[in-house]
């Protein structure tokens, strides 16, 4: 194996992840399809159900409008790309645009998991202080706080950039950089490297970590409060109404900090190649294809919406 010259003189990056797959292509391909087109357009389905439909004209509804864009652009940044793969004999990506999926996956991640922490805030002020709730989350203090996440995500993930820039990368017989992924992530791109890369994984567990863990803490802190302030309330149909609120929420919490965690803050020595790849799956095909049908499929006002936009009549149950 040699060693490549940095990033930007590098050669050709080969994406092997699913090289080693024991289902064909062909099905893989068909697989992925599937999961990027039903993404897209349960996505865009919610997007315009929330702009045209006054009842959806909430905070809650703008924020998770903003999470539908980011989950379509997380989608965009990487399933296209394994498609085309999939159906190629040669995966192979230059360094330039290895780089810029890079930075478009994690502006686009990062974004999704500050916003996923902001949707809590919005849910432990409409549940505890329920009467100056619409006063507090106004449109304007929903604007800002994803315009903050969208400049906290893209510098957080400039950082990271920088410090893959100076890397160099080992080489195959042929002159090309092997990574067991599907997409250029994080921890593929240091294995593949022959540089010291302390600065790159001091970065993710300091910086990187303080960046999941305070949003992690603002959402456990948010449902603590909730928590306290259903078991107060008096009536069994209000902490159900209560809860069934929360519940979306939780579900999609669980699955994207979840595979984070698991993949970029596990020791090195305890990363597994099998086990990063189907928790990447998860987290950039399955998490933006179920955010939209978890959020929508037991919300009576989206089930509304979207029979006024096929013309069906509405009826309530």
């Amino acid at each position: 194996m040699g060693c490549a010259a940095n990033a930007s003189h590098s050669p050709v990056f080969l994406l092997l992840g699913f090289s080693r797959a024991r289902v064909a292509p062909s099905l893989l391909f068909l697989l992925f399809l599937a999961i990027y087109l039903i993404t897209i357009m349960g996505n865009v389905t919610l997007v315009l159900l929330i702009s045209r439909d006054s009842r959806l004209h909430s905070p809650m509804y703008y924020l998770l409008r903003g999470l539908s864009v980011i989950d379509m652009g997380l989608s965009t940044v990487t399933l296209p790309q394994l498609l085309a793969h999939l159906v190629s004999n040669y995966p192979a990506i230059s360094a330039a645009h290895c780089l810029a999926q890079f930075f478009f996956f994690y502006a686009f991640g990062v974004t999704d998991t500050l916003v996923i922490s902001v949707m809590a805030l919005d849910r432990y002020v409409a549940i505890c202080d329920p009467l100056h709730y619409h006063s507090v989350m106004n449109r304007q203090l929903c604007a800002r706080l994803l315009a903050l996440c969208w400049l906290v995500s893209i510098v957080h993930t400039m950082l990271h950039v920088g410090l893959l820039l100076p890397l160099h990368w080992a080489r195959d017989v042929e002159g090309n950089v092997n990574l067991p992924h599907f997409f250029c992530d994080h921890r593929p791109l240091l294995r593949a490297s022959c540089s010291d890369i302390h600065s790159n994984e001091l970065a993710i567990f300091l910086e990187g970590g303080f960046l999941m863990l305070g949003p992690c803490a603002l959402i456990v802190l948010s449902y603590v409060r909730i928590g306290a302030n259903i078991l107060r309330l008096p009536s069994a149909a209000g902490r159900r109404r209560a809860v069934s609120t929360c519940g979306s929420h939780l579900t999609m919490v669980g699955f994207l900090y979840g595979t984070i965690i698991w993949v970029y803050f596990q020791p090195p020595s305890q990363n597994s190649q099998d086990q990063d790849m189907v928790a990447a799956v998860m987290y950039t095909a399955i998490t933006p294809l179920a955010n939209p049908f978890v959020y929508s499929l037991r919300n009576k006002d989206v089930k509304s919406a979207f029979r006024g936009l096929l013309g069906w009549r509405r009826v309530d149950p």
